[in-house]
């Protein structure tokens, strides 16, 4: 029923605040309401922004850390090689917590709704993130050390693991979203280019505070730390928040699933399992690109770890316009085509990129890390619409957040591990870009196979 017009003083304030009342209890917007739609739409963007953005920069500090001091400070060996390979290791234990995640969270946010469950994500990752800052190093607590940080990591990993299909549900299950579906769900991944920009800013200013002694003692500790004040700033944001009027419709009409997953598992396996094969030539090049290449970079290249810290943050910099860009674009052009293309751009681009790095040549190397992550957004910003729009309200949380976070398992979390190995045994970087191709053309066919739901009906079963 539409709200009269309250004409007065406090006329303004009491429609505002009946507007929210009825929002709070039934999901929909009067009709009189639209500036307050707006509103509240405006503020599920920012929720899941900001929700993102310390989740990915709690999740980058810990792959940054494992690419520069985890190795010597954690699994002490004379072979820098085995360090390095054992705190990659610990790296993609997150990756491979991230399904979990989605299986615990995804459970919760289709039966309970999107606002407590990504409350309680937020809770998790951040809450493990500021304990490795305090965690004691093997030379204090011997092999108690690496267990307990492979711990946290698993924790940090089933939070952010939580975290996506949520994120893009709240930004995109508003009304007359359709039209501008594409930029507003590359909201959440708009998150994880600023999470870099925290994340690199942060440790490579720590690295200029002292020595690598200090840094290797207590600089690195520092990101992880303040990580504390980021959640309460989430926290207080997320405070805020409606829970969407796509979810209270659902409560109406009582279509909530009583198990989701298994509805999942079910009826859209196909779509769980090709949401995962898209990412797959977008997150594995995106982890060589931000994290194996500062170890690729020193090791291989003989850089300077500032050098290289400056050069992924000016690519993190450069990803804040790419990835709503090409959000935009997938409203205009379509999603299933631009994400084609960028997979097509990825495999092309792969060996000129190494080609660039090995020359030696300053500006080339500075060139390849700077294109690489706009190349890489031709996929990510079109992606969190393509994948949630192939699954209906009542499972989409589960749904989306699974097929997503799989690829955290046979892609990003195994690619620094993968390019290690190819480094080291081949001696070179020809394996590298090749691995980057075949991940390149498995997105390829699997953006095909998957179909262009933006059409459809998004608000019902």
């Amino acid at each position: 029923m539409p709200i009269d017009d309250q004409s007065g003083a406090g006329g303004g304030a009491i429609n505002r605040w009946q507007g929210e009342e009825q929002m709070q209890k039934t999901g929909f917007v009067p009709q009189s309401g639209a500036q307050e739609t707006t509103r509240q739409q405006r503020r599920a963007v920012i929720a899941s922004l900001v929700g993102t953005t310390i989740e990915w920069y709690d999740f980058f500090i810990y792959g940054l850390a494992a690419a520069t001091v985890f190795g010597p400070l954690y699994f002490p060996s004379d072979d820098t090689f085995a360090a390095t390979l054992l705190s990659f290791t610990t790296f993609f234990l997150g990756f491979a917590a991230r399904p979990l995640g989605a299986l615990i969270f995804g459970h919760f946010g289709d039966r309970l709704g999107r606002k407590s469950t990504l409350m309680a994500t937020l809770v998790l990752a951040g809450g493990s993130t500021v304990a490795t800052g305090f965690l004691p190093t093997y030379a204090s607590i011997g092999i108690w050390a690496p267990i307990l940080l492979s711990v946290l990591r698993v924790l940090q990993g089933i939070g952010v693991g939580g975290e996506w299909g949520g994120a893009v549900a709240v930004a995109t299950e508003w009304s007359n979203t359709g039209k501008r579906r594409g930029l507003l769900a590359s909201g959440p991944q708009f998150g994880v280019p600023v999470g870099m920009l925290l994340a690199v800013s942060v440790l490579a200013m720590m690295s200029h505070f002292g020595p690598p002694e200090w840094f290797n003692s207590i600089g690195w500790r520092i990101p992880f730390i303040i990580g504390a004040l980021l959640i309460f700033v989430g926290i207080y944001i997320r405070l805020g928040l409606i829970e969407t009027p796509v979810f209270r419709n659902m409560q109406e009409k009582e279509t909530i699933k009583q198990a989701p997953l298994v509805t999942v598992f079910r009826d859209h396996w196909k779509e769980v399992v090709l949401s995962c094969l898209i990412r797959t030539g977008q997150q594995a090049p995106y982890f060589l690109f931000t994290a194996f290449i500062l170890t690729y970079g020193v090791t291989q290249l003989h850089l300077e770890r500032s050098f290289l810290f400056n050069s992924v943050l000016g690519a993190s910099a450069l990803s804040l316009f790419t990835t709503p860009f090409f959000g935009y674009l997938s409203d205009r052009v379509g999603r299933k085509r631009l994400y084609i293309i960028g997979a097509v751009v990825m495999g092309l681009f792969a060996f000129p990129y190494f080609w660039m790095l090995d020359s030696g040549v300053t500006p080339l190397i500075v060139a390849a890390i700077l294109i690489s992550l706009p190349v890489h957004d031709m996929q990510y910003g079109p992606q969190a619409a393509f994948i949630a729009e192939n699954f209906p309200p009542s499972v989409r949380y589960s749904g989306s957040s699974l097929g997503y976070q799989l690829a955290a398992i046979i892609s990003g979390g195994p690619a620094p591990l993968i390019a290690t190995y190819l480094a080291h045994d081949y001696g070179g970087s020809t394996a590298i870009a090749a691995y980057i191709v075949v991940t390149a053309a498995v997105s390829l066919v699997a953006a095909v196979l998957l179909r262009d739901r933006s059409k459809d009906d998004y608000e019902n079963d």
